[in-house]
């Protein structure tokens, strides 16, 4: 669902930069998303997908689930569950626990704080720049990858946190 909005928006900036309606007046369509990084690629979240970014809060560790899901967290009264995007994409970080960051998800009803490795602030780019036709850096994330912005040879994926935290392997963290 979230991945045909992103496409649609695509199509809206290609139809407006056809008829010379750029944004602010640039004379071109931009997009804005969430830089961050997993396992040293460049990846960025639709702004729309993240409510907040966080320093690793302290979480409460869960019995009986999955390694991936590190646990829960109270921010301002709700309960986050805390996930290692890495590990449960069967990968580890190289980073330091303290560099890491927790982006918060709020989407239809489910609240969750993913952990990448660094973010890299808000990022902007021309639809110009957007391939839909990019292969994913590793095979474990291909079916969260929705196209990729291409800009002075670097390579920035856009990964859709509303797919991943609807796909079944990841609302089952209860250990097997």
């Amino acid at each position: 669902m979230a991945a045909r909005g992103f496409i649609k928006l695509l199509e809206i900036a290609e139809r407006s930069k056809r008829r010379g309606l750029g944004l602010l007046g640039q004379g071109e369509s931009a997009w804005t998303g969430v830089g961050f990084t997993l396992a040293g690629e460049n990846f960025l979240a639709p702004i729309g997908e993240i409510t907040e970014i966080l320093k690793t809060p302290r979480y409460t560790l869960v019995p009986g689930v999955e390694s991936w899901m590190r646990g829960l967290a109270n921010v301002r009264g709700r309960l986050l569950p805390i996930t290692d995007i890495l590990l449960f994409l069967g990968r580890k970080s190289s980073k330091q626990e303290q560099k890491r960051r927790v982006l918060v998800v709020d989407h239809e009803e489910m609240f969750a704080g993913l952990v990448v490795d660094e973010v890299l602030g808000m990022q902007h780019f021309s639809t110009q720049d957007y391939s839909i036709d990019v292969k994913a850096p590793f095979t474990e994330i291909t079916q969260f990858v929705q196209g990729a912005f291409i800009r002075d040879g670097q390579t920035w994926y856009v990964l859709l946190l509303s797919r991943f935290i609807e796909d079944p392997r990841f609302l089952k963290a209860a250990a097997a």
